[in-house]
C-alpha cells in the first residue's frame, strides 16, 4: 500500500477547516484511505475520526491508501496538507 508521512506545521493543526478540506478531498476518491498518528488511526473520509486524532502542530501523520486511485488520492492529500 502506498503511503506518505507529513509533519503538521499549521499552528491550529489538522483541526476544523483544514480537517474538513482533507476529508472532502479524501471523499472524492474510491480508494480506502487511512490517516494515523502514533497508535491511533482514522478513516480519512470521516471528519469526526480525523478530528479525534488530535493532530496538532508538530505531530507526524501517516496517510495510507489502497485501491485503483490510491496514488492520485495520496498526491491530492499531500497537497492539502502542504497548504494547511
Amino acid at each position: 500500500m502506498p503511503s506518505f508521512t507529513h509533519t503538521i506545521t499549521d499552528e491550529v493543526g489538522l483541526h476544523a477547516r483544514p480537517a474538513a478540506v482533507f476529508v472532502r478531498t479524501a471523499a472524492g476518491f474510491a480508494a480506502s484511505i487511512t490517516v494515523a498518528r502514533d497508535d491511533r488511526s482514522a478513516d480519512a473520509k470521516s471528519l469526526l475520526e480525523v478530528l479525534q486524532l488530535e493532530a496538532g502542530q508538530g505531530v507526524t501523520v501517516t496517510v495510507t491508501a489502497e485501491g485503483d486511485d490510491a496514488d492520485a488520492a495520496l498526491d491530492a492529500l499531500r497537497e492539502v496538507l502542504a497548504q494547511a
